[in-house]
């Protein structure tokens, strides 16, 4: 430990390796958090459908998901999709449309618990005002749901960031691959990745402070 030195990573080192990285982590995480929220709105509603035909592939496929270790869908996508489709997709493509189809079983999962957190006497005032079951969920349920489940939401989304790493499977660039050629390059690899694991947690931890106030605020408002 005496022999720890972190004088090679200046702004310059960090400019150069890291940013990149980082830009990566930060467009995979919103990328797939607007697609993930969007989709798994999508197989909330089919779940708590009266319809056998859209209950039964949205349970399987959130199942089926929630069922298997990131990292292995990663490498499963990646290493699949091009032997059928007969061209590769590129690391950062194949890690943009594997998070969020990935996390998109886990935001159903929030989503809808929100949904069912409404009471049912909003549902019924919709009906009661000519609304269709599309115009109650959109107007009346799905804006209440939506802030009711914003911490949670915001919570996955502070995970889904950490699990960005997890892309080193494949290649990718992103924020700890950043810290790892960094290292590599210097001969420091001890020292890049503590201070990865502190900015990982920097950020994490700000996030969830900010988290914990948005709840206070909205429960005050409640």
């Amino acid at each position: 430990m005496l022999n720890l030195d972190f004088a090679f990573l200046s702004p310059t080192v960090l400019s150069s390796y890291v940013l990149k990285g980082f830009l990566f982590s930060v467009q995979l995480t919103v990328f797939a958090m607007l697609g993930g929220i969007a989709l798994g709105t999508l197989l909330a509603l089919m779940r708590l459908s009266s319809k056998p035909w859209l209950v039964m592939p949205a349970a399987a496929y959130v199942n089926t998901m929630r069922s298997i270790p990131l990292v292995m869908v990663i490498l499963w996508f990646f290493l699949l999709i091009p032997l059928i489709t007969g061209r590769p997709l590129g690391a950062e493509t194949s890690a943009m449309i594997t998070f969020t189809l990935f996390e998109a079983a886990y935001y159903s999962e929030i989503m809808r618990a929100g949904i069912q957190s409404i009471p049912k006497g909003q549902v019924a005032a919709g009906y009661a005002l000519g609304m269709t079951y599309g115009q109650t969920m959109r107007e009346v349920v799905l804006p209440q749901a939506f802030r009711n489940m914003l911490p949670v939401l915001l919570t996955q989304t502070i995970i889904l960031f950490q699990d960005t790493s997890l892309v080193y499977a494949i290649g990718a660039y992103d924020l700890l691959k950043g810290f790892e050629v960094a290292g590599k390059n210097f001969n420091r690899p001890v020292e890049t990745y503590l201070v990865a694991a502190a900015v990982y947690f920097i950020i994490c931890f700000s996030l969830s402070m900010l988290v914990k106030q948005l709840q206070r605020r909205i429960a005050i408002i409640r």
